[in-house]
């Protein structure tokens, strides 16, 4: 099914959906959009996709985009959002994702290792067949839109939308409370997964330019572009990182279904995965990591998101992009903060560099 194709500036095309994802720069788009737009570029790598909201703002601007994630979960949210021009779900499309196939044996892993963890047997023996249905599902595009519906459903069922603890009893448990929803966590899965669908097939749309969507550490990303967004996991000024692998751990389990087991911290209370090292989250690495991005980048214009009271400071952030631009720009969001953060001066902070050097 053809879209209605996004002429260059124009912002006439789908808003981004509503997301769970923490992090998602969704609240914060108009003020980066306004600072955007401003400046001259065809092309755009946003270089840590996650939720693909920048991706999706810059492709409705009309601009080549290519979005990029290391985790397996997020480029297929890039896939449906930012690569996909045209396909959706249909009703048939979704009663086959949702619902088991006639004769088909399915693994039940997730019924037989995550019980009483994050969600009920039921709904757990309901995502091991939808999670091997994706797997067999034909066109890479759908198959992406069903994952992100997957995704969004999985969240919305979760205390704090996130797996980094065991803790469905938050859920189950009869008493007051006061944070959650419980009838959102109550809702089926089936429920969720058509809302969200719906939702995601809403967002798609083509702006006439060959955007896409890769899986990359963003090291080994050889192209330039006109822009790079750069919005890294964020390490507070107590040294500690957001780890997103452990937050979403089980997102990526759901799309590596077949070497989960592999995967698999078994020591670990609520069997997040084995832990990675990167030099996004620690403290001690991200100096240089910036250092040598934006190095590579340097031809391009830099666009740095990051919050004002974490490590690398304000300050040394702004130097590390003067090393490379003559001119920077420094802006603060005032009107917002984290949910999760008792830090009341922590403001978001958008930096652009610009010029050669």
């Amino acid at each position: 099914m053809a879209r209605k194709q996004n002429t260059a500036g124009s912002r006439q095309s789908p808003r981004f959906p509503q997301t769970r994802y923490q992090g998602s720069k969704r609240r914060f788009m108009d003020w980066i959009g306004g600072h955007l737009e401003q400046l001259e570029f065809d092309s755009a790598l946003d270089a840590f996709g996650g939720s693909g909201v920048v991706s999706h703002w810059l492709k409705a601007l009309g601009k080549r985009v290519v979005y990029n994630d290391l985790l397996g979960f997020n480029h297929q949210i890039g896939l449906a959002l930012v690569e996909n021009d045209e396909a959706t779900l249909t009703e048939e499309d979704i009663a086959d994702i949702i619902s088991p196939a006639p004769g088909q044996v399915y693994d039940d892993f997730i019924q037989r290792n995550f019980g009483g963890i994050y969600y009920t047997d039921a709904e757990n023996a309901w995502l091991d067949v939808v999670a091997q249905n994706l797997r067999r599902f034909g066109c890479r595009y759908k198959r992406a839109l069903g994952y992100y519906a997957l995704f969004q459903s999985a969240l919305a069922k979760r205390p704090y939308n996130l797996f980094h603890r065991k803790n469905l009893y938050l859920r189950l448990a009869d008493v007051r409370r006061g944070f959650g929803n419980k009838v959102t966590w109550d809702r089926p899965f089936q429920e969720h997964f058509r809302l969200h669908a719906q939702r995601a097939n809403a967002a798609v749309f083509s702006n006439g330019q060959p955007c896409q969507a890769i899986q990359s550490d963003v090291a080994n990303v050889q192209e330039q572009f006109g822009l790079v967004y750069i919005d890294t996991p964020y390490i507070n000024a107590r040294g500690v990182g957001v780890d997103y692998l452990g937050f979403y751990h089980f997102l990526e389990g759901l799309i590596r279904y077949a070497d989960w087991p592999e995967l698999v911290d078994w020591g670990s209370k609520h069997l997040r995965m084995q832990r990675t090292v990167s030099p996004w989250v620690s403290p001690d690495r991200i100096h240089q990591a910036f250092r040598d991005l934006l190095g590579k980048f340097a031809d391009s214009i830099l666009v740095v998101s990051y919050r004002s009271d974490g490590i690398p400071s304000a300050e040394e952030l702004v130097g590390l992009v003067d090393e490379v631009k003559p001119r920077v720009e420094v802006h603060f969001h005032d009107r917002y903060r984290y949910a999760l953060s008792t830090n009341k001066r922590s403001r978001e902070m958008l930096i652009v560099g610009s010029g050669f050097r």
